[in-house]
């Protein structure tokens, strides 16, 4: 053996496929751990949705290759989805790729944009895979800080003093994870503003625009975005199809006709099962997603009052599917996740995971029952403080 490609070396494994190792042993083991880590939605989607997946499931013909670009059906109702949501026109044949789950278009995405000593700029603290598959590409990351002063927010005076000529990609994610950070149009347009300036690709990663959010909000509700920028989305967080892994990525016909080259060399499409309980998903109404965020917002609740036992700060003003709260000052986040996976037996989140402004914070998931939350509560309760 003559060893392994270069770009191993510039990753290592995702930090929750190295912890939930070690959580599930401890589950093995007899530890009543409470994993309150993990975004993955404990729910279950629509009735409706499964019915469609059962429904073309008994067909024959259904299990066959599907199409690289999902059925005529599917693009027709993400471009429906769009328009009844966020009043955003896009072309189901030109403008619309569906995606075997959003995380595999930021691969296809950064192959399609980036060479070997092209820079991205990726938040700070953010979602780690946009890094990861930059570097995995030979790119040069360049981290731009989001800070709690400027409410998670970039500081886009201080960006354009840097050095951009070799920036040709740039990931942003509102409502952000994970802060919580709400999408905000007067943000969205400066992103805009700058990517046009600076002639920077901007890809807007959206899954949480219906957790928690009175308001869903596209980057593509302002002006010049369709010139400069892409969105990511997901049934993922919105319609409890985590594992099901679909995605989509709309914008410029050009553009994503460059993703689709790179796609249709990757897979070879998506189950006709899952994109017929997809086309259900995007068509639910208001009631659907009423029921969800009532059973977010009361486990939401809970987990302040969790927090707080725990003596940390957080801002209530926020949506997406997780708190951020951070600890007393001078903590260390991944000591203070270790013991009380130890002491209490919960696990949750590190900020440090998301980078280094991250530091000092830890992570709540909204994904799991009131009773678990309670529980954890009376742990806390029952035990010395953790700090």
């Amino acid at each position: 053996m003559k060893g392994f490609a270069k770009r191993t070396a510039e990753v290592s494994e995702y930090y929750f496929s190295k912890k939930l190792k070690e959580v599930r042993r401890l589950i093995e083991e007899g530890v009543p751990v409470i994993n309150m880590g993990i975004g993955s939605p404990d729910l279950p989607p629509h009735p409706a949705v499964i019915k469609a997946l059962q429904q073309s499931a008994s067909f024959p013909e259904s299990h066959g290759y599907q199409g690289y670009q999902g059925i005529p059906e599917l693009r027709q109702a993400i471009s429906f989805f769009y328009k009844q949501n966020y009043a955003v026109l896009k072309d189901p044949q030109t403008e619309i790729l569906p995606l075997m789950g959003s995380k595999e278009g930021i691969m296809h995405i950064s192959m399609t944009f980036l060479d070997a000593g092209d820079e991205v700029l990726v938040p700070d603290p953010g979602y780690p895979t946009y890094g990861a598959v930059a570097r995995l590409l030979g790119a040069e990351v360049k981290t731009y800080p989001l800070t709690a002063a400027n409410k998670w927010y970039p500081d886009f005076d201080v960006l354009e003093k840097s050095d951009l000529s070799k920036v040709k990609l740039m990931w942003c994610n509102y409502p952000h994870m994970p802060s919580g950070a709400k999408a905000d149009t007067v943000i969205f347009q400066k992103f805009i503003n700058f990517a046009k300036k600076n002639q920077i690709v901007l890809v807007h990663d959206n899954p949480y625009s219906f957790v928690l959010e009175r308001e869903p909000k596209s980057i593509f509700q302002v002006e010049g975005a369709s010139e400069v920028a892409l969105e990511l989305n997901s049934l993922s967080k919105s319609s409890n199809m985590a594992g099901w892994r679909v995605g989509m990525v709309m914008g410029r016909k050009d553009w994503i006709q460059e993703i689709t080259k790179v796609k249709s060399n990757m897979d070879s499409g998506m189950f006709l099962g899952l994109q017929k309980g997809a086309i259900e998903a995007l068509m639910l109404g208001n009631e659907w997603y009423d029921f969800l965020n009532g059973t977010y917002s009361a486990r939401r609740d809970l987990i302040w009052d969790l927090a707080t036992l725990l003596g940390l700060s957080f801002e209530k003003e926020s949506s997406g599917l997780f708190v951020w709260a951070k600890l007393p000052e001078g903590s260390n986040s991944l000591n203070f996740v270790d013991k009380l996976l130890e002491k209490a037996h919960l696990f949750i989140t590190p900020g440090d995971i998301f980078g280094s402004q991250g530091s000092g914070y830890v992570r709540f998931s909204l994904c799991l029952p009131e009773e678990k939350i309670l529980e954890a509560i009376n742990r806390i309760k029952s035990i010395e403080p953790i700090h």
